[in-house]
């Protein structure tokens, strides 16, 4: 049997489009209304790879977090507007109308894309965090008063967390523009496995693959999750002030602790591993990745050929 490639080139879904990311280079395509494919490259410097020491176990996962979240909202943004273009005003219009705004526009202008995307980074972590880790932790002290061990409320705390993501990510899914962004999820899945596979790129050949990934960004949220009950759990059961400042503080080392187990998971083919990823898979299948079209899949081929490395083995997990 073929040994399969285990490759660290990863992908995120956009709006009629995919981002791919490989060792040092990231590809954004997009597919317009009338078929063309917009195919955007560009080199990626991690800053680990400028600050070695950022490399560090538990360190590399929360910069990478950060990184990946910044990369990912650039690129969504960057799809949403290829996907609107036609509803724009003409090129010319714009420029008239930046030089009746001044130069103070002129210098927004320039800046404005950064600041975008960190205004959304900041509200979606905003939101994260007040919906999977203070409003569970909130809801969990009523059950004080009848339920005295501390196990058990955090794990009740914890399941609640669970069961509002689940709820969150299935009620997402059934949005119909959500539902094919979800596609392109996975043609980026069945497009890695096929290249991890070892065979030619093909829409026939990517087509046959499963649709669910052990490594994909859903598993790691799931994880995320897990480990968050099996921490938090050693800080007691204080006054829902106390708690909701503990989650936040605590938020950097459960992101390191996930990332490394993820990691570790994703590396190995022993019974254990595949028991411990059953959970991520299960959530891929009911809500966060869908069948892809023929089409969508071409746009997964072309954007990981862009990133596929010419060096042997250089994006070995």
């Amino acid at each position: 049997m073929k040994e399969v490639h285990k490759t660290s080139i990863g992908g995120q879904a956009l709006i009629e489009g995919i981002l791919m990311r490989g060792p040092g280079k990231m590809s954004i395509v997009v597919r317009r209304e009338n078929g063309e494919m917009v195919i955007k490259e560009q080199v990626v410097v991690s800053l680990t790879d400028r600050y070695p020491i950022l490399k560090r176990p538990f360190i590399r996962g929360i910069i990478g977090l950060f990184e990946s979240m910044k990369l990912g909202m650039g690129a969504l943004s960057y799809s949403a507007d290829i996907f609107a273009e036609e509803e724009k005003e003409s090129e010319k219009e714009k420029e008239k109308e930046k030089e009746k705004k001044g130069l103070w526009a002129k210098v927004l202008g320039r800046h404005k894309e950064t600041v975008e995307t960190a205004l959304t980074m900041l509200f979606s972590l905003s939101v994260a965090i007040l919906f999977f880790f203070l409003l569970p932790t909130w809801l969990a002290n009523y059950f004080k008063q009848w339920i005295p061990s501390l196990i058990a409320l955090n794990l009740i705390e914890g399941l609640m967390r669970i069961g509002i993501f689940l709820v969150y990510i299935i009620a997402v899914s059934k949005s119909k523009d959500i539902y094919r962004v979800l596609q392109y999820h996975g043609a980026e899945h069945k497009s890695i496995h096929c290249y991890e596979h070892g065979e030619e790129l093909t829409v026939e050949n990517v087509q046959k693959y499963s649709r669910l990934h052990p490594r994909c960004g859903t598993s790691f949220i799931f994880t995320v999750i897990l480990i968050s009950i099996l921490i938090l759990s050693f800080f007691g059961w204080p006054n829902p002030w106390v708690r909701m400042v503990t989650r936040i503080l605590m938020l950097p080392v459960i992101t390191g602790v996930s990332y490394e187990l993820n990691k570790y998971l994703g590396g190995c083919d022993g019974k254990l591993a595949k028991i411990l990823i059953k959970p991520g898979l299960w959530v891929q299948k009911i809500a966060t990745v869908k069948e892809p079209e023929d089409e969508m899949v071409e746009v997964a081929i072309v954007a990981l050929k862009a990133v596929i490395p010419e060096e042997k083995g250089a994006d070995n997990w």
